[in-house]
């Protein structure tokens, strides 16, 4: 569609529109591909409003007929203006602008304009009264819908200046001339509109996905870089901080390397940061004042996660000095214990992405820092203070640690 646009405003620019005269050595030929074009755009807007109804996609064959019928109609209308252009009979010196109402003592050009206006009168009406009437579920293709909705009035405003003037015309009246000119300006403003309903849930959706993947950078640190970097999907990819192309393959990548990395501590994971995390915030419930509002359970499920991986990646990192392993997690092999749960895991994988980015939040929430200080002083023992194998002897002791019974998890796995 875009480009369609931006060959219709190619032609119909003085330049554009000249050498197509001379090319065909018609002067005003360039009227008829740029009328077509633009009946296309419009035409291609609508029948794409249509498709996104959500109640006739309820009913495939009635949606096919509905869309089947509307092209029909569409496609008719560029043969008659083919054939009514062709049988035009233009002569003299040519000026974009001036086309509807220089030659409307042209019969067939009359019939010619008469199918391109009631044409763009229909798709635009029906495409504003579409676009107001469905309701999407998508907050970004409903901001489109608007946009379109907006568009097409701005392009009925070039019908309803241009007919008046070209039926004086036609009578020998040039009276309202100047104002079928202006009627181009409504063209162009929603032309212009109807490209930002295209391209604006895109450019919104990239920049959102930018912003959400910069987000995420302290939980990649804490889970991929501070674990092992090899989870990264390449050493160019661990460097990207903000990439302009490809965004939502890096945000995707980035998921799945966190994911990675969080399955990776798994078995240094206690539940001693949870269960703080759950007992500060019951605290501050019933206390009501405090340096944090009690937290929904949404963030509360978050910060408890944030607080067991901050923990799990300390013990990690003990560990590793205690054996003076300072390269990959491979090298490490913490004994066999059980698995504790963390809190909202088995988030569906559609809201994953919110999940993550919740946990990358609470990362340095004060109930978060609360909670891993609470846990510095409890006695060692437990799976988070999993030893390394190393030759039958010495484990090492995570800083939050506490005995816990093994759950289904840990019992499915034994």
């Amino acid at each position: 569609m875009f480009l369609c646009a931006t060959a219709v405003y190619a032609m119909a620019a003085p330049v554009g529109y000249r050498i197509l005269g001379e090319v065909t050595e018609h002067p005003s030929f360039a009227t008829l591909p740029v009328y077509i074009g633009i009946l296309t755009c419009f035409s291609l807007v609508h029948i794409i409003t249509l498709l996104w109804d959500p109640q006739l996609r309820q009913t495939p064959p009635r949606r096919r007929r509905i869309v089947a019928a509307w092209s029909t109609g569409y496609g008719s209308a560029a043969v008659l203006m083919i054939v009514f252009f062709l049988l035009a009979e233009l002569h003299g010196p040519a000026d974009p602008l001036r086309f509807n109402t220089a030659f409307a003592d042209d019969p067939m050009v009359l019939l010619f304009l008469a199918v391109f206006l009631s044409t763009l009168t229909s798709g635009t009406l029906n495409t504003f009264r579409q676009c107001r009437r469905v309701k999407l579920e998508d907050p970004q293709l409903n901001h489109s819908l608007r946009a379109f909705a907006l568009a097409m009035l701005g392009v009925f405003g070039y019908v309803v200046c241009n007919a008046p003037a070209i039926v004086l015309a036609a009578l020998g009246n040039h009276t309202l001339d100047t104002v079928g000119v202006y009627g181009s300006t409504f063209g162009v403003i929603g032309t212009v509109i109807m490209c930002y309903g295209l391209s604006g849930s895109a450019v919104v959706a990239w920049v959102r996905e930018r912003h959400d993947f910069r987000a995420l950078q302290p939980l990649w640190d804490l889970v991929v870089a501070g674990v092992d970097q090899d989870l990264a999907y390449s050493k160019r990819a661990a460097r990207s901080r903000r990439p302009i192309v490809n965004v939502t393959f890096h945000w995707h990548r980035r998921v799945i390397e966190i994911s990675d990395g969080i399955r990776a501590l798994r078995p240094w994971v206690s539940s001693a940061p949870v269960e703080a995390v759950y007992r500060l915030n019951d605290q501050r419930a019933a206390a009501g004042v405090g340096p944090w509002a009690p937290l929904a359970t949404p963030r509360l499920e978050a910060a408890a996660t944030a607080a067991a991986l901050r923990d799990a990646a300390r013990g990690l990192q003990k560990a590793r000095r205690a054996r003076g392993a300072h390269s990959s997690w491979g090298q490490l092999e913490p004994a066999d214990a059980p698995v504790v749960p963390l809190p909202d895991e088995d988030t569906p994988a559609g809201q994953e992405r919110h999940r993550l980015l919740r946990v990358a939040k609470a990362l340095s929430h004060p109930i978060v820092v609360a909670a891993l200080q609470e846990c510095e002083g409890a006695p060692a023992g437990g799976a988070a203070s999993a030893g390394v194998k190393e030759s039958s002897q010495a484990t090492v002791t995570a800083e939050c640690v506490v005995d816990r019974p093994a759950g289904p998890v840990a019992q499915e796995r034994q």
